[in-house]
């Protein structure tokens, strides 16, 4: 049976971040055929898109002498250095061929600011500016949201945070996400997750 009042909020499964993309996630198109099915089972179907400007701020490559996957420290806090990805109108932007969700309404782009990183569907990584997809949720009455993609650690995780905060029901389930598990970053996602009200779930659960 349907729940009117829940959506899915399907997170960055795109090129970029499946095998062969500029920031690949070890086995993250296995996720994707389970994430076509999950989809048929909601009305609100909601899609996130990682879009950077080929300067932006979170990219090594703009940052001389340093090295993937280092940190800085940025008005906003610690920001990690990422090889570029998901360059806006490259094929490493476009949304993963495999996933197959023609239901989806809205389209959610995010790191499009070439000075903020964003990883949460809600809020950009200064925690201040909005991405509007919380009145978009809140038009259509939902109180609950189910998070899946890429990546767990860190755009799920964000995401799923940010909704809690803002006063949702907030699932992530579990074995629809693929990590990166950057230097302990998964255990740290689930411990900060778990602490804050999301519940961890599987797909058997839906």
């Amino acid at each position: 049976m349907r729940d009117e009042n829940a959506a899915l909020i399907i997170v960055d499964v795109q090129n970029g971040f499946t095998p062969g993309g500029n920031l690949a996630v070890k086995n993250a198109d296995q996720i994707i055929p389970s994430i076509n099915i999950l989809a048929k089972k909601f009305d609100c179907v909601v899609l996130t898109q990682d879009w950077h400007t080929a300067d932006h701020i979170s990219f090594v490559e703009n940052h001389e002498g340093k090295q993937p996957f280092e940190t800085i420290e940025l008005d906003y806090g610690t920001q990690v250095l990422w090889p570029a990805h998901c360059i806006q109108g490259s094929y490493d932007a476009n949304f993963n061929p495999e996933l197959n969700v023609p239901t989806a309404q809205l389209i959610i782009r995010k790191g499009f600011n070439k000075n903020i990183d964003s990883y949460s569907a809600f809020l950009e990584a200064d925690h201040k500016t909005a991405t509007g997809l919380q009145g978009y949720l809140s038009t259509r009455h939902i109180d609950t949201v189910y998070i899946v993609g890429i990546a767990t650690d860190f755009c799920v995780a964000w995401t799923a945070m940010d909704a809690v905060k803002l006063g949702f029901k907030t699932y992530v389930i579990e074995d629809a996400t693929a990590a990166i598990d950057l230097n302990g970053s998964l255990e740290k996602a689930w411990n900060d997750m778990l602490n804050i009200g999301v519940q961890k779930i599987h797909i058997k659960d839906i």
